[in-house]
């Protein structure tokens, strides 16, 4: 049985989920096939933040030739170096589409919104609160 489960959209996802990130107290993972520099302006000081407290950062993304279009090609390019400076792990995964994130094995949120590049299009994201439901999903996806 699910502890706590809630939805949310483009204009309500970041503010939850900032607050979640800053909240962590030892590991973060996201799989987010795109990466742009516009998102990744809000979301990089909170990276800052994160691995100054010691908390691990993965990062799951598509390789940056993946993308059709030379701006994402170079953003993405641009944006994982500066992650990998800062001390993020990244990982590419072939072909990746799945947007999800885990916050300490505690909470999860899953849906259709590119956490890292999300701009003007429109998505869901569930938020659940359940550490047997991230465990599921960590099984499932085989990546850690």
């Amino acid at each position: 049985m699910m502890r706590h489960s809630a939805l949310y959209n483009e204009q309500t996802f970041y503010k939850q989920f900032i607050d979640d990130l800053l909240h962590a107290k030892r590991e973060i993972i996201i799989e987010s096939p795109f990466i742009t520099s516009n998102r990744m302006e809000t979301l990089r000081p909170v990276f800052a933040t994160l691995l100054t407290k010691g908390i691990e950062i993965i990062l799951f993304t598509k390789y940056p030739g993946e993308h059709d279009e030379d701006i994402f090609r170079d953003q993405a390019t641009e944006e994982i170096l500066s992650c990998v400076e800062m001390g993020v792990n990244v990982q590419f995964i072939d072909g990746l589409h799945r947007k999800t994130a885990i916050i300490d094995k505690e909470i999860l949120y899953e849906g259709s919104l590119n956490i890292l590049s999300q701009n003007n299009s429109r998505e869901i994201m569930r938020r659940i609160e359940d550490k047997n439901e991230v465990r599921k999903l960590l099984n499932f996806l085989n990546v850690i």
